[in-house]
């Protein structure tokens, strides 16, 4: 595809960067606009609030793409800040963390704001996707198919001159009709959460069904061409959420309480 969309000034504007910031863009302003609705979230503490998720996102996702493969970055550490990215999972758990510690500390109503980030992750996650497709990396494997998609430009990290399944946009795509879900549940949840939690238990069904069609294998597996490090996780986190969600649906029921939680 496009690794680079264009350049300016001798500076190269990459296609993966980009589309993060528009991800970016619309995630904060969601974040604001339902935030200072729903909660009394200011611009200041959303700006905040963002910022400390990005650092959290990047830290977490290259941490857990070391530890994919530790034998390969001990020997080239350059690579971990030049090479394949980042690992969505670790950026994720760890960009939890950090929003249950801010929660916490601004004394911001956990479950309610754990909600409204379930969206703004969607749109966040769904156009990085979009920037992953464009720069060739989280490649799908080869088919036959007519909607296999070719990469031909050198910079793509995916094989070339081979169709593949153009995984990137089946999860961009799959994350795009979560974030319709979610939306839809907004006004008819039964408790604070259910949202958040719904996103956690959707996506991770999503997520372990899409490793199949992944080509990028040196991501790493537990049980080879059977259980990729993501699905072991995604197993993980699925029936974690199940028993968080029984156990939430009971305390932070909506008639509970007069305000969010």
């Amino acid at each position: 595809m496009h690794p680079v969309l264009f350049e300016v000034g001798g500076i190269s504007i990459y296609s993966y960067g980009f589309m993060i910031a528009i991800g970016a863009i619309a995630g904060v302003a969601y974040m604001v606009i339902r935030g200072k609705k729903e909660v009394g979230l200011t611009f200041d503490q959303a700006n905040s609030l963002f910022l400390l998720i990005f650092l959290a996102a990047f830290v977490g996702g290259k941490a857990l793409l070391f530890f994919e493969d530790t034998s390969y970055y001990m020997e080239h550490p350059g690579k971990l800040f030049t090479g394949r990215g980042f690992v969505f999972y670790g950026s994720f758990l760890l960009a939890v963390l950090t929003m249950l510690w801010f929660f916490k500390k601004q004394k911001l109503p956990t479950y309610a704001m754990l909600d409204i980030m379930a969206v703004t992750t969607c749109l966040v996650h769904m156009f990085g996707r979009l920037g992953c497709f464009l720069a060739g990396c989280c490649y799908g494997l080869p088919t036959d198919s007519a909607w296999g998609v070719v990469f031909t430009d050198p910079a793509c990290h995916a094989p070339k001159g081979t169709p593949l399944h153009p995984t990137q946009l089946y999860e961009s795509g799959y994350i795009f009709l979560v974030m319709l879900v979610l939306l839809y549940l907004r006004g008819r949840r039964k408790f604070y959460g259910q949202l958040f939690l719904t996103y956690l238990l959707l996506y991770a069904v999503g997520r372990y069904a899409l490793e199949f069609f992944r080509g990028d294998i040196a991501r790493g597996f537990i049980i080879e061409k059977y259980l990729s490090h993501s699905q072991l996780i995604a197993l993980l986190i699925f029936l974690t959420v199940l028993y968080v969600y029984t156990r939430w649906s009971r305390q932070n029921q909506l008639g509970m309480h007069k305000k969010p939680i």
